[in-house]
Order: structure tokens, then sequence, then C-alpha cells
């Protein structure tokens, strides 16, 4: 059978992108593949470092023992040291066998083990000494300074293996962000190609058989666009999967440091403790908002309104807040009116009032007083969060609820642009409608309506029929 030239354009153009998302599939399993690796690696090189210190610290506590058995001939000192080297040796195995596949660190350990293996000799002598009766400053001098050489070329052979696991873990960090950024533009590459193909043939297609196939058209291209926003949906379901292990390891690895034995100062503790907690914060956050607008705009964002107790609503949002919140804002209620309960869905109502009142933290100065205002007419339920803060450019905000875009009066504060997106977002499936007053300098005002054929306002009175 001889085919035609629309025919043959066809066939090529779904083979080709059939060929691309194939090809873009397999490369992103393989970069999938390689930041779970990774993340291995990454895991792997925090036990090394966790052991490491944990040798140290065993040393440490053995030359404790040995001190205080010298000075006070305290058995209970004595069998400390020999409990801590018996311990030493088990630990010094287990990090050799964690460090087998590198070679610069296996001759750190056999360096580590012929310096511990001298610091167990001098020991030895100098507790060998003491139970003679040896125990002046004259003779137990050379030892001890045999000893604090010992203790110092053990600590910086240590040193060199932190800081060896350190730069390997910078590396696999550097690793996985490339494979990160990869896989998402060839992701992108792929899908754009593939239907850029897809809308040639679509188009040879549609000059044969518009007037026979319009209905079928239509139809075909609602399927694509409905497939399109589950797979966006799938995609950040994914990512926000991938990140939560990272954010996992960090909040454990912030507990950890808070409950570290190291020679820390506790003002250090607390400030790498804060900066760990507030980066997994952010991230947190970020993800919600993504997958807040993502679900929205794939219709999968669930309504569901009852009847709550709004002041109570408004308390524990701040008081959740403030927890959260460094620099201190102080964060006011003030109710207005006789509002007590409306049916709101609780879930979209947070997400509302918690994007605007952080935003107002974030660009309010340090110390500034941010204002949450309850009120009610006739027609509508008002919520207000007014700040003094830096307030919004005029000619910015007709882009102000658009995701991603930040106005340039913002500095170095950071943020994603997602904040107010996810606020028009959820007021939409709410049936709310938002208003702004910002003046640059003097602060910014939202308002937010949500109308009464929305909401149901129960006054104060109706607890009379409890």
């Amino acid at each position: 059978m001889k085919w035609s030239l629309e025919r043959k354009w066809i066939t090529s153009g779904f083979g080709l992108s059939l060929l691309l998302m194939g090809a873009a599939s397999m490369i992103s399993y393989q970069n999938a593949t390689q930041l779970i690796t990774s993340s291995n690696q990454v895991k792997d090189t925090h036990e090394v470092m966790k052991n490491v210190i944990d040798i140290f610290a065993t040393l440490t506590d053995a030359e404790a023992g040995r001190r205080g058995y010298i000075l006070y001939r305290e058995q209970s000192e004595l069998k400390r040291y020999y409990q801590a080297m018996q311990s030493l040796d088990a630990k010094v195995k287990k990090l050799q066998q964690q460090l087998a596949d590198d070679s610069y660190q296996q001759q750190q350990i056999t360096k580590l083990k012929f310096l511990i293996a001298q610091r167990v000799q001098l020991s030895k002598q100098s507790i060998n000494l003491k139970e003679v009766g040896k125990s002046s400053f004259a003779i137990q001098a050379p030892l001890l300074t045999q000893s604090n050489q010992n203790r110092n070329q053990i600590r910086e052979t240590l040193t060199q293996m932190q800081a060896r696991e350190e730069q390997l873990l910078q590396i696999s960090v550097r690793h996985s962000q490339e494979n990160i950024r990869n896989r998402m533009l060839i992701e992108f590459l792929g899908t754009f190609l593939s239907f850029a193909i897809l809308l040639g043939v679509y188009a040879l297609l549609y000059q044969q058989l518009v007037k026979r196939q319009e209905a079928e058209a239509i139809q075909q291209t609602l399927a694509q666009e409905k497939e399109l926003s589950e797979l966006k949906l799938r995609f950040f379901s994914m990512v926000s999967h991938e990140f939560r292990t990272p954010l996992s390891i960090i909040l454990g690895s912030a507990q950890l440091l808070a409950q570290s034995n190291q020679q820390w100062t506790e003002e250090k503790k607390l400030k790498n403790l804060y900066r760990i907690q507030s980066s997994a914060r952010s991230m947190n956050q970020l993800l919600t908002d993504i997958l807040t607008l993502t679900r929205a705009e794939a219709g999968k964002l669930e309504f569901h309104p009852e009847l709550i107790d709004l002041e109570a609503f408004c308390i524990n949002l701040i008081e959740d807040l403030q927890f959260s919140n460094q620099q201190q804002h102080t964060i006011k209620f003030i109710s207005q009116g006789n509002c007590t309960h409306a049916k709101l869905d609780e879930n979209i109502l947070y997400s509302v009032l918690s994007n605007l009142l952080s935003n107002a933290i974030k660009y309010s100065p340090p110390e500034g007083s941010i204002f949450l205002i309850l009120s009610c007419e006739s027609s509508a339920i008002f919520f207000q969060v007014k700040d003094n803060g830096i307030g919004i450019p005029g000619d910015f905000q007709e882009h102000l609820f658009e995701p991603f875009h930040r106005a340039n009066n913002v500095g170095k504060v950071v943020g994603s642009g997602l904040g107010l997106a996810v606020v028009k977002k959820c007021l939409e499936i709410h049936h709310g409608e938002i208003y702004v007053d910002s003046e640059i300098g003097c602060g910014t005002s939202f308002t937010i309506k949500f109308f009464q054929q929305e909401t149901i306002i129960v006054k104060s009175k109706l607890s009379s029929h409890d």
C-alpha cells in the first residue's frame, strides 16, 4: 500500500516524539538512580564523621581515666580507662570497614592505629610507674611530653580524615545538584520538543479533517490538557517526596547537634541549630505552596466548608506563627462586631491567612507590629492583615498574584514568589475576594472578603440554646 505524504509525516512525527519521550525518561531514570546513590553517600559520610568524632571522644575519656588514676589512685578511674580503650578497638574496626573503598583514608587509619598503639604503650608505662610508686612529676614528665605529642598527632590525623569526608560530602552534594538541574532540563526539553512535533502532526490532521472531526478534536484536546495536569501533579508529588528525605536528615542533624557532647559553646550550637531548622521550615513551606498551586490548577484541591470558631482559629494561627518567628514580631488580633462562628474551609483559610501573615513578618522591620483584624457585616465576613513594612510598588500590584513574581524593592529578603499566588488560588476555590492597599515605606493591608451566601455567621446569642 502506498502511503501519502501526510501519512508519512504523521507517522514520522509520532515515532520521533515517542523516541524523544523514551530517551528523556531513560535519562531521567538514570539521574534519579544517581540521586539515590548520592543520598546514600551523604548518609555514609555523616556516619563516618560521627564515628571519627566518637573515636576522639573515647580517647579523651580514656585519657581522663588514666589521669584520674595517677592523680587520685582511684580504681574506678583505672576501670574507666580500660573500658574506653576496649571500646576503642571496635570503633576503629568499624571506621576501617566504612572506609574500605578509600585508599587515602585506609592510609590514615593505618597511621591512626599505630598512634593509638603507641598511646596505649605510653599509658601502660605511666600506669606501671604509678603502681610501683614512681609517680613524681620528674619521672612522669617525659611520658607526659610524649603523650601530648601523640595526642596532637592523633587529633591531626582525625582532623585530616574528617576534612577528607567533608570534601567528599561537598562533591556528592554538588553532583546531586547537577543531576537535579540536568533532569529538569532534559524533561523540559523532551516534553517541549514532543509537544511541538505533536502539534505539527495535529496541524496536518486538522487541515484534512477539520469539518468532519471537529467535535472529536475538541474532546481529544481536553483529554490532553487533563493528562498534562495529572502529569504535572505527579511530578510535583515526586519532587516533594524526594525533598522530604533531606528535610528529615536536616531536622535529625539539628537534634543531634543540640544534644552533642562536643566542646562547643551553647551559642554556637544554638546558632547552627536555628540555621538548620530555619532552612527546613523554608523548604517545607516551599513544597506546601507548590503542591497547593499544582492541586488547585489540576482541580484536585478539596473544598470542605465546616462551622468553625473564628476567634479561636485566629488565636491558634497566631500562636503557630509566633512559635516559629525568630525576629519576635508582635502579631495583634482584633475582633470587631459580633462574629463568632462561620462555615468556612479551615485548611484553605489557614493557608490564606498564614501566607499573608508570613509575608507581613518577612517584609516588616524587626520588632514591628502586625495586625490581624476580624470583622463582619450583614452580607460578608472580613479578615484584614496589616503591617508597617516596606510596602508594594504601585506598578507591580497588577502582577501581585502571579507565581514567581516579586517586587523590585524586596532587597535581600528571601522568598519564592508563590505565597500570594497560593492565596489567590485558595480564594477562587472558596469564592472569596481580596483587596490590597499599600504604600512604599508605610506598610501594606490585605483585606479578604467572604460573602454570606458562602458563609454562615453565628451570633453569640446562639450559645443560649445549649
